[in-house]
């Protein structure tokens, strides 16, 4: 196999592990809140986005550590590690108890800390400047078809269903943590590459394992030198803080949210709950079909990054003026009885659906080109750039779910439009200066 080959048949193992791992947590956290709303009837007493809240606060904090710890341990086996704490938060929920549901957040925030920042290394070294677009996409697109199976599954077992048995819960999340180990163990499949150097060419970042490639090695220490610290306050990665920092907060919206909302509103009749899984697998069909379209024509794309990213934004906002008019105001924090109020129209299952496709199709513009973006700017620099990305995304995500459990939708909706619109003026910025280095022919990594 050559090594184009092989960097790209590490990039598909990649993708499918992350398909298999996120096909669980992805489907475990849009019906969290379902379940354990059903569950505090019971004597268990938590709340699935005080449980996310910690997952992204401790992830948020713990990118200052994931680079050292891919460093010590290397990316191939960070990934393997985490996927196994994934499994086991998954497990929690067949038989859950406060305390462990709790201390188990915080356990996968760390771990899923070290493995994006694992997976941020493993496709940089994988890429060059001609296929990182490329890669980009082709990762989003398998990791983001992990919407489809879980949600399919939930649509079809809750239908017609208004209150979720043990029975149903039970079976639901042992069959979701068999799938989370499955793409846990696909992780060993990742190969190593080879050595390709002539005598006297410089070191490169060709090697998927930690102890392989010394290059790679050293790269997480860079964020606890002085080169990281420049790196954290240099312009482009304040500008493209303020993109990332919108996907944080949409992806709260998104996964957890949105099909909370969609599961309380008793106009939708018997079919609430199954709804959640609907919307799912649309999410999940926008965030494929956006991730393959932008990897496809990435390398034919005269005009930069900018017009995807602009899609994304209009996009979002037509799916936010629409869910203000469809879910009702209390709908994120209505009780396990739901909500009979309406919005500014009558609740139409339709349009419901419609805004979870056009939410994952706008989610997968932005994420697409800020995974190139990143990728092209920081390839000497890849295991610190993406914890940074990281960083920034998880602690907004954190602050959504801690504000979902009392903010009413449109002051949600409000903030992710103002965010919204400002992240995209600052990704144009970055991505203008981007062009205009290249054009000169300079190397972007020095701005």
């Amino acid at each position: 196999m050559s090594p184009e080959s092989k960097k790209l048949f590490n990039i598909l193992i990649l993708g499918v592990s992350f398909m298999f791992i996120f096909t669980a947590f992805q489907t475990c956290g849009n019906i969290a809140q379902t379940v354990i709303t059903n569950l505090n009837s019971t004597g268990f007493h938590g709340s699935g986005y005080t449980s996310m809240s910690i997952i992204y606060g401790v992830f948020s904090a713990s990118n200052l550590i994931s680079p050292s710890v891919v460093a010590v341990v290397g990316p191939q086996l960070s990934m393997v590690i985490s996927g196994v704490f994934y499994s086991l938060y998954i497990a929690v929920f067949i038989q859950p108890s406060t305390w462990t549901f709790y201390t188990v957040s915080v356990f996968i925030g760390i771990a899923a800390a070290v493995l994006w920042t694992a997976q941020g290394n493993c496709l940089t070294v994988n890429s060059d400047e001609n296929s990182i677009g490329r890669n980009s996409g082709i990762f989003w697109a398998l990791l983001q078809s992990s919407l489809f199976f879980g949600n399919l599954y939930i649509y079809f077992a809750w239908q017609g269903k208004t209150h979720i048995s043990e029975s149903d819960r039970r079976t639901v999340f042992i069959a979701l943590t068999v799938i989370s180990l499955v793409g846990t163990v696909l992780f060993f499949l990742i190969r190593k590459q080879e050595d390709t150097k002539t005598p006297g060419e410089e070191d490169s970042t060709n090697e998927l394992q930690g102890d392989s490639s010394e290059a790679c090695i050293n790269y997480p220490w860079y964020f606890f030198t002085e080169k990281s610290i420049k790196l954290s306050f240099t312009k482009e990665i304040l500008l493209l803080s303020v993109t990332t920092a919108y996907t944080g907060l949409e992806l709260t919206f998104f996964t957890g949210v949105y099909g909370t909302c969609i599961g309380t509103v008793n106009r939708f009749g018997n079919e609430e709950k199954s709804l959640i899984g609907l919307s799912g697998i649309f999410i999940g069909v926008g965030e494929v079909l956006g991730g393959g379209i932008f990897g496809l024509v990435s390398k034919k794309n005269r005009f930069g990054r900018n017009p995807v990213v602009l899609l994304g934004m209009i996009v979002h906002f037509i799916a936010f003026y629409l869910i203000f008019f469809n879910i009702p105001n209390d709908a994120p924090i209505a009780p396990m009885e739901g909500t009979d109020a309406i919005a500014y129209m009558i609740p139409s299952k339709e349009v419901a659906i419609l805004c979870s496709f056009l939410l994952g199709l706008g989610d997968s513009c932005f994420n697409t080109q800020l995974l190139s973006i990143l990728g092209f700017l920081y390839s000497e620099d890849s295991a610190p750039a993406f914890a940074i990305f990281k960083f920034v995304q998880s602690i907004c995500a954190a602050v959504a779910y801690f504000y979902s459990n009392y903010f009413l939708l449109q002051w949600q909706l409000l903030i992710m439009v103002v965010v919204g619109f400002f992240g995209t003026i600052t990704f144009f910025v970055v991505e203008w200066e981007a062009a205009a280095f290249v054009a000169r022919g300079s190397d972007y990594s020095s701005i």
